[in-house]
């Protein structure tokens, strides 16, 4: 479940977000992502000419806020709901966020990081947790991302210190919905995702040095997706992409 910026930061706002919550709490007695990402602050802008109920909407300045103080309000108010309500907080590593007011965050907060691999040692290295989706490895959407980069990005890289390893929690390799379909999804989630899995499964000092030294594996686990029906793409290529040759299904 997400919570969107909506609203200034005025008591409305807070009333949304927390009925949303309880209502979730609920009927879902789970763990929350409040994201935090892509959030539009011309919105705001936009809504200080908008006139609702024959009045003007209290304008940011009114308040002594920008933007960006707003939406660190909003951001915050959110976190302390949830966390009155049982909940864990994931948010989204972004520009607005942790970049902006991570020392603001609550220390209970999760860090999902989207971005480059080198944010990670920076959000444990505040006392938080982290969650590892850096796009530039772990983004299945991107089809040109061979497996060998799935299985090379190690989330402990830059991270030294034990303590602060223990801070990574794991790792989520990343589908988005508005760039696949039911015609492609297999095949673009698959067998990279694997790669990705058995990287964060395996010990540190386990695991290959070099990802090619798993290509026979990861090959025959291919095989096997493919004779359970899931229509898993070719080692060789990239994501989606069909096979070069005619062939087994263990040497492609």
């Amino acid at each position: 479940m997400a919570l969107f910026l909506v609203l200034p930061p005025i008591p409305a706002g807070d009333r949304i977000a927390l009925k949303s919550l309880i209502n979730l709490a609920y009927r879902f007695p789970m763990q929350i992502s409040v994201r935090s990402l892509n959030s539009n602050f011309f919105t705001w802008e936009v809504m200080k000419l908008i006139q609702v109920a024959g009045r003007t909407l209290p304008m940011l300045e009114e308040k002594g806020m920008n933007e960006l103080q707003a939406y660190q309000h909003f951001v915050l108010r959110v976190q302390n709901i949830a966390l009155s309500h049982g909940y864990e907080v994931v948010n989204w590593y972004g520009q607005e966020t942790f970049n902006k007011f991570g020392d603001k965050l609550n220390k209970k907060t999760v860090v999902h990081n989207w971005y480059i691999q080198l944010c990670m040692s920076r959000v444990v290295a505040a006392g938080l947790r982290c969650i590892v989706s850096n796009m530039d490895a772990w983004y299945l959407d991107f089809v040109k991302t061979p497996w060998q980069n799935f299985y090379a990005n190690e989330p402990l890289n830059n991270i030294k210190d034990p303590k602060l390893q223990k801070l990574v929690l794991g790792g989520e390799v990343c589908m988005w919905g508005e760039r696949v379909d039911g015609s492609d999804i297999e095949q673009t989630v698959w067998p990279r995702a694997a790669a990705a899995s058995e990287r964060l499964w395996t010990p540190l000092e386990k695991l290959a040095k070099d990802p090619n030294q798993v290509t026979e594996r990861l090959e025959y686990f291919r095989f096997l997706l493919n004779q359970r029906g899931v229509a898993a793409a070719p080692l060789d290529g990239l994501g989606r992409a069909v096979p070069e040759k005619p062939g087994s299904c263990f040497v492609q």
